[in-house]
């Protein structure tokens, strides 16, 4: 599809026919509360829709505002985070909490430089809750709006496409009467092109990376560290125990504990082995 005003014009109907056809629901898409839309858009970062769907009441449910979620303890946060995984994502969340607390009164700024500051919230999450949260007619990327546009404008190109080259047209194409529609479009759309295009667009993305195998990585490593220290008082008192039972070097585990520790998911005042 070319970039000249005949090819916008067309992206635009294309877009627009299948999310009339096609629209998915999603309990964060039928509110305009900014505390649910935070929650479901940090839950969403590099996590599938299906499972975000299923922890998105439970949490809710255990922290229903900016308020109960800043006055919980790191432990009850990351319990009642349990199996979203990329589980830093927890602390972050009770952190940008607080400083939405004491600094804006609970209420979400309203100004996309104020919500990059927020621990956890870069340029993407930003944008995205400027648009869903205030229906702001901001420019942003993520994953399935990269694909689109990949699949359409850079479809014959034989080298890696930044997002700075994706960026005017993404800005070109936006509907600034109702950009928060216009990117559930954009996004419901890029989620079916994922599905059904053989050869995934976001290839050609210079972001892109191969995930590596989850077994046996640290990723996995830090996740049975945090199950086995929340079933057992917050923290792991015998890290040589620990690493006799699930038959990994113990020194792996601690260095990998220390990182954690540091980062804020276990106390640091108890005395271990």
């Amino acid at each position: 599809m070319t970039q000249s005003s005949r090819g916008i014009r067309s992206f635009r109907i294309r877009v627009s026919v299948f999310y009339k056809k096609n629209h998915r629901t999603f309990p964060w898409r039928a509110t305009r509360n900014a505390y649910k839309i935070f929650i479901s858009e940090i839950m969403l970062q590099q996590t599938h829709v299906d499972r975000v769907r299923k922890k998105y009441p439970q949490f809710l449910k255990e922290f229903p505002s900016f308020f109960s979620l800043a006055s919980a303890s790191p432990r009850h946060v990351l319990a009642s985070w349990n199996g979203l995984g990329y589980n830093r994502r927890a602390l972050n969340l009770k952190a940008a909490s607080e400083m939405i607390v004491n600094e804006y009164g609970g209420h979400l700024p309203r100004d996309r430089g104020a919500l990059e500051a927020l621990p956890g919230v870069g340029v993407g999450t930003s944008g995205s809750l400027m648009a869903f949260v205030y229906n702001e007619p901001v420019v942003f990327i993520e994953t399935n709006i990269r694909r689109v546009f990949l699949y359409h404008f850079f479809r014959d190109a034989d080298r890696a496409i930044a997002d700075r080259e994706i960026m005017p047209l993404v800005e070109k194409t936006l509907d600034i009467d109702n950009p928060r529609e216009w990117y559930y479009a954009l996004m419901d759309y890029g989620s079916w092109l994922g599905k059904t295009i053989v050869e995934n667009p976001n290839k050609k993305s210079a972001l892109y990376r191969k995930q590596g195998a989850f077994h046996g990585s640290r990723r996995e490593l830090r996740g049975r560290i945090l199950k086995y220290a929340l079933s057992h008082g917050g923290y792991i008192r015998d890290i040589w125990a620990f690493s006799r039972a699930i038959k990994l070097p113990e020194r792996k585990i601690r260095e990998v504990y220390a990182i954690m520790a540091k980062e804020g998911f276990f106390p640091r005042s108890k005395k271990r082995r």
